[in-house]
């Protein structure tokens, strides 16, 4: 039976079958993209918005999304195309397009100050091959590409789509393994090797949510903005973190708002280890 190999979860799937995130199934014999091309959100964002603070500022960005993803926060925002059962019918609605037409919707945003293509809004990695081949005409048009993502893929996929991207924001949700497994459903350490790969091919910032006690300590900031000026050492490279403020949605409505106060803090303790730290959503 065929194994994904897109993240950890390696799903074992039968012909038209379909996978854990969603987005990908079993045709005759081979594992492929069940979501490619198909578009559920496109919409002309500042950059900044992604968030990335410190690449092509003031500049504009063609966003565009599908549906599913491999995690399982509770508190996703955009969770209507993300992995509610919602998300899980837009299989059949979603509006499909060839990477040609959304390079070329690319190039006709230019004159509004577009510099490319941003993938984004569910988890674009889950559908990868679709990134790769629309991220490559983008690039032999003149445009730039960016990715936002969780980060939970393997490195092959990583160095599928590597040499395309322009920039990334990864979200790093926490550092501890506890917080990936039992509120994500996730792999912490799988996340840690991506942005490691990441930071050693293109402009990286990393985002951080910060939710009232579960991931707010400062001793578990010390340790993540260690870590990550770990990488701007070894890899001579400035990491920019984005901490941002949580408000109660989707499934995790049972606790109040982050308070501003806690994300200021979490910023000054940031900054022991780090130069450039933003706050979010205060």
């Amino acid at each position: 039976m065929p194994i994904c190999d897109v993240c950890f979860r390696h799903c074992k799937l039968e012909e038209n079958s379909g996978s854990f995130c969603g987005a990908r199934t079993c045709l005759n014999g081979q594992i492929v993209a069940a979501n490619y091309g198909k578009i559920t959100s496109l919409a002309l964002d500042p950059i900044e918005k992604k968030p990335l603070k410190m690449f092509r500022p003031g500049s504009k960005v063609l966003s565009l999304g599908s549906y599913g993803c491999n995690l399982r926060c509770p508190f996703c925002q955009n969770y209507s195309i993300s992995w509610s059962q919602k998300a899980f019918e837009y299989k059949d609605r979603a509006e499909f397009y060839t990477p040609e037409e959304i390079v070329k919707a690319a190039l006709d945003f230019r004159n509004r100050g577009n510099i490319g293509l941003a993938f984004t809004y569910n988890e674009p990695l889950i559908g990868y091959e679709f990134v790769r081949d629309t991220a490559t005409l983008a690039k032999e048009a003149g445009l730039e590409n960016v990715l936002i993502t969780n980060g939970t893929v393997t490195q092959k996929v990583l160095q599928e789509i590597a040499p395309y991207i322009d920039a990334m924001n990864i979200d790093l949700k926490a550092f501890t393994p506890r917080f990936y497994r039992d509120f994500l459903d996730g792999d912490f350490q799988m996340v840690k090797d991506f942005i490691t790969g990441a930071v050693q091919s293109c402009h990286v910032e990393l985002t951080t949510l910060i939710i009232p006690g579960e991931n707010d300590s400062p001793e578990e900031m010390r340790e993540h903005t260690a870590w990550v000026a770990s990488l701007e050492k070894q890899y001579n490279k400035k990491i920019p973190l984005h901490i941002t403020r949580f408000f109660p949605a989707f499934k995790l409505t049972d606790r109040e708002a982050t308070p501003i106060p806690t994300i200021m803090k979490l910023v000054e303790i940031a900054k022991e280890n780090l130069e450039f730290v933003f706050s979010g959503n205060v």
